[in-house]
């Protein structure tokens, strides 16, 4: 009994410590119009069959953890992602990761693997894991969360593509994993992609639409660690399973509501790209309506199946989607108001 009271505080610690990652739920965005490019419609934001190795990843993420040099500072990437882009100390950030390459180097090579082989981690050991190797992968996802920030900021648009890829991908791969506490942590480092993703669109860079929209659905997959962890109940009689089961269904409704919310957010940063395609070929303004948008096919929400809520004045838009489930907050909202450049 007691070691599962202690997962479901460690779970309730993660989905609060998920919600604090996020933005507001409105936010502003301003940006310039886009042309829709060959190039652009290449991109992708996970690797392609074509760049994937027959390794296993999860012996490279071990490897990677323990690369990370003695003097490392995680304290300062955090510091680093709460400036502003035009901020950053750039010679100090290159300088950092410039000591942490073996460990970037390890981390693209484990995104890039065919294969993501996590062991069962057994309900008594969950605490110490996510005490040790799980800290290390958000710490993974804050240095790769500054260094496409400065890549961006620096108009090096492919390198940044590249960085989102590595990021984005040990998210789905965390996703992969057999508990909800590493989905969880998959969940969080996704949902730091997105805001990078939002200082992309604000930049002069390619056009993201096509591998926004190639994106998989759910981006972070809660399904499978949820199966695992109510069949696991099984083992025990009718009483006190049903304990069990009443302790971690607010923790499971949670997670399943911040797996929703990180594709809703996708879908709305697919429908911003297809909002500035349509500008870009229609003299820099927004589209009256949504449906004025024939250039690409504009999503809708990926758990109602109902379309965005938009309004434009021309050179002004906003573009909102509300939480249409049982028990929803005002964060668990998606507004952009948008502004042309």
């Amino acid at each position: 009994m007691k070691r599962f009271t202690a997962i479901f505080i460690i779970l309730l610690f993660f989905t609060s410590l998920t919600y604090a990652s996020r933005t507001l739920p409105w936010t502003e965005l301003g940006f310039s119009p886009s042309k829709a490019t060959e190039t652009a419609q290449k991109y992708r934001l996970l690797p392609t069959t074509d760049e994937q190795t027959d390794a296993d990843a999860v012996p490279l993420y071990q490897k990677a953890i323990q690369s990370l040099p003695q003097d490392y500072q995680p304290k300062q990437f955090s510091d680093w992602r709460s400036l502003p882009p035009d901020q950053l100390p750039v010679e100090q950030v290159e300088s950092a990761l410039n000591k942490l390459k073996p460990t970037l180097d390890l981390l693209t090579q484990a995104t890039k693997s065919k294969q993501c082989n996590w062991p069962f981690i057994k309900p008594e050991q969950a605490q110490q894991q996510l005490m040790d190797d799980l800290s290390k992968y958000r710490q993974f996802a804050f240095i790769l969360d500054v260094q496409t920030k400065l890549q961006i900021a620096q108009g090096r648009y492919d390198q940044a593509r590249e960085t989102l890829k590595t990021s984005l991908t040990m998210a789905k791969h965390l996703g992969d994993a057999p508990t909800l506490i590493q989905e969880m942590v998959g969940i969080s480092i996704a949902a730091l992609n997105q805001s990078r993703i939002e200082q992309w669109i604000q930049s002069d860079a390619p056009n993201l639409f096509w591998a926004l929209a190639d994106l998989p659905q759910p981006l972070v997959n809660i399904t499978k660690a949820i199966k695992i962890e109510t069949d696991n109940l099984k083992n025990y009689n009718i009483l006190i399973r049903g304990q069990f089961e009443k302790q971690l269904k607010p923790a499971h409704d949670k997670v399943r509501k911040q797996m929703n919310h990180v594709d809703r957010k996708v879908a709305a940063l697919q429908c911003i790209e297809a909002l500035r395609l349509f500008a870009g070929s229609h003299d820099g303004k927004f589209p009256q309506m949504l449906s004025d948008v024939t250039e690409v096919k504009i999503p809708v929400d990926p758990v109602t199946k109902k379309s965005f809520s938009y309004k434009s004045t021309g050179s002004e838009a906003v573009l909102e989607l509300l939480e249409a489930t049982e028990g929803s907050e005002d964060r668990d909202a998606v507004r952009y108001e948008l502004k042309l450049k």
